[in-house]
């Protein structure tokens, strides 16, 4: 080793200095306008777009669109079972005297979806509607709700 510092192929003197990187900086010098006009003349690609609500809080505000949907006039809902449907499910279930435990047995749900489709809240299945009606041997669906239902072919 040489006086002047440690020799990797050329001799480094104490007193000389190698920068590898500069230090970034601070958010605060970013946004100045002075840091802004030194970009644009190195020409460096500047994006200038003000963000909605930035340093604000506006967490406790109310949006700017409230009352335009407030006045909106569509209603937004799934419909539900016909109570027509929901009686006839029940009348034909308290007629083979089952109850809503056996009825779901026999269909392979669960209670709940019985006692949801009894209380006109459940939104129509058309399958659990098909396996209700091959069960009970009463039509749900179409014109004649609560009449027996057919199994027997269909006429031409």
């Amino acid at each position: 080793m040489s006086k002047t510092g440690a020799n990797f192929g050329g001799t480094v003197g104490w007193d000389e200095q190698t920068v590898i990187g500069k230090r970034a900086p601070r958010p605060g010098e970013l946004k100045s306008e002075s840091a802004i006009a030194a970009a644009q003349r190195a020409g460096i690609q500047i994006d200038t777009a003000k963000k909605y609500a930035a340093g604000n809080n506006k967490q406790h505000e109310s949006a700017k669109n409230t009352a335009i949907l407030d006045r909106e006039t569509e209603e937004l809902h799934h419909d539900r079972i016909n109570p027509d449907v929901a009686r006839a499910i029940q009348q034909a279930r308290i007629a083979k005297e089952w109850t809503q435990a056996d009825l779901a047995r026999h269909v392979n749900e669960k209670q709940q979806v019985i006692n949801e489709y009894e209380q006109s809240k459940a939104i129509p299945n058309q399958q659990i509607l098909s396996k209700l009606e091959r069960c009970l041997g009463v039509k749900l669906r179409g014109k004649e709700i609560g009449q027996p239902f057919s199994t027997g072919p269909k006429k031409k």
